[in-house]
């Protein structure tokens, strides 16, 4: 029962982090960095201390107790994730919900699952996987074989991007995706991949203070929310500078308050979009609390993200008016990605 409420409770974050960029698209005549970083609100400072205030009453005591170190560490892993999140919107910006989310997930998984290991073959810790690990037992190569599956759909999926610029002419593209690059996509989702990862390792370093709330009595169903306060400050702090500096060079820090847009409507779906962002990891911790925060509940949740999103992709006809083969390639990386993430999971269960 445990194994089946977490994958429940995985795919219920999947699909709240695979469909949060959807409200956005209602947002009008605002630029990029305002919707933006309004949704962040909600995301990094709203709606996490109001999780951990329903969930685990005196949440403000155990941070304020909890070691220097693992708050630091936990802050420290939320910035990097924070930029990772800043450049995830740029990929969907540019590539789209369905191309987007393939390539940033993707990598997303593949360093999730492989930079702990990796960290624990130098810093050795009592029951942590090392990358020697994954090396010499046969669970451990086939994570690695799954890992490598991931990388070749993410080259299949980037290639199909590639198919579909040169096919389609510049009004049909920006007919699927206002803004589509592939160049500067492909930049942003690979940086955002590599980086977001950085949210598994957070949620590893503030693993203390989850304890804590656990020693206290309080439901371990919700005790990554005391974490997730402290590693979304990080995130926070690396989207508002960013976002500041945005709308100084562009002139759009009058968005804010220009009545001639649908001002209220704006607020709302950014916020909609923020509180959606947030319950995927809402949920994820909840997952996590079932399946313990390994390699199999990261990839678990980034392969109901990848199929959420490519759902997304396809009703929004991001692909429309491409070749059949293009369209082979696309459904090929994808599907390619989705067997990597069961063969990484697969590995993980006989261990």
């Amino acid at each position: 029962m445990p194994v089946i409420l977490g994958i429940i409770f995985h795919f219920i974050g999947g699909f709240a982090s695979g469909s949060f960029y959807m409200p956005f698209k209602k947002v009008r005549e605002w630029s990029w960095e305002s919707y933006w970083i309004i949704g962040g609100l909600f995301s990094w400072l709203i709606v996490p201390p109001l999780a951990a205030w329903l969930t685990l009453p005196g949440f403000s005591d155990i941070i304020r107790n909890a070691s220097a170190s693992s708050v630091q560490y936990t802050l420290l892993f939320g910035i990097l994730w924070g930029i990772g999140g800043l450049t995830y919107g740029l990929g969907v910006r540019y590539l789209g919900m369905s191309l987007g989310n393939s390539v940033v997930l993707g990598f997303c998984s593949a360093f999730g699952a492989l930079v702990p290991s990796i960290y624990y073959n130098f810093f050795p810790a009592e029951g942590k996987t090392t990358f020697n690990d994954l090396l010499t037992e046969t669970w451990g190569q086939i994570v690695l074989a799954g890992v490598v599956l991931c990388l070749l759909g993410i080259y299949i999926c980037g290639r199909a991007g590639m198919m579909k610029e040169n096919e389609l002419p510049e009004d049909e593209k920006k007919k699927s995706v206002a803004e589509f690059s592939l160049v500067k996509g492909l930049i942003v989702a690979v940086t955002s991949g590599i980086l977001s990862s950085c949210f598994n390792f957070g949620i590893e370093a503030g693993k203390p203070m989850a304890e804590t709330a656990v020693a206290l009595g309080l439901n371990p169903l919700f005790q990554n929310n005391v974490t997730y306060v402290v590693l979304l400050w990080g995130g926070l702090a690396t989207n508002f500078i960013w976002c500041m500096i945005l709308n100084a060079r562009n002139g759009s820090f009058g968005d804010y308050w220009n009545g001639k847009t649908p001002l209220l409507k704006n607020y709302f779906f950014s916020a909609v979009a923020g509180t959606t962002w947030f319950l995927q990891f809402f949920f994820y911790g909840m997952g996590e609390s079932k399946l313990g925060n390994g390699a199999s509940s990261w990839i678990l949740h980034m392969a109901f993200i990848i199929l959420i999103a490519n759902g997304w992709g396809i009703l929004l006809k991001e692909w429309k008016g491409v070749s059949t083969k293009t369209k082979s390639t696309i459904i090929l990386g994808i599907a390619t990605i989705l067997l990597s993430v069961l063969v990484v999971g697969y590995g993980n269960a006989i261990k």
